[in-house]
């Protein structure tokens, strides 16, 4: 296994923000203004759960989500991840940044969910 660094996993990250960001966008303009609530969950947590097991981000930079054995996650454990990243964010984003320097590269909310960002071989 190969994981996946702090800086792969921003940028795959800021794709994602688009992505997710114009289909906020394209609810609110039609006056759904509370399915924001739930794109960004359902988009992470489907797609990461998916076989593919990446969003459209992880995917172009040749990333994939598993559990810690190297496994397909299930939606239960992607939708935990999705919501500790809340908590990754609220501590300063201290919590993403740790993906950085710990052993497994791992983020706050891999930790919690018991998850690995891994690149593609």
């Amino acid at each position: 296994m190969e994981y996946a660094g702090f800086w792969r996993r921003f940028w795959a990250y800021l794709i994602d923000c688009l992505i997710v960001g114009v289909a906020n966008a394209i609810f609110i303009s039609a006056k759904m203004p509370y399915a924001v609530l739930f794109i960004g969950w359902l988009y992470y947590a489907l797609m990461e759960s998916s076989n593919t097991q990446a969003t459209v981000g992880k995917m172009a930079l040749g990333l994939y989500v598993t559990d810690l054995n190297g496994n397909k996650i299930g939606f239960g454990r992607a939708t935990g991840r999705y919501f500790g990243k809340i908590i990754s964010s609220i501590i300063l984003c201290i919590g993403f940044m740790m993906a950085g320097w710990t052993a497994k590269k791992q983020a706050l909310h891999d930790m919690m969910a018991g998850t690995l960002v891994l690149k593609r071989i």
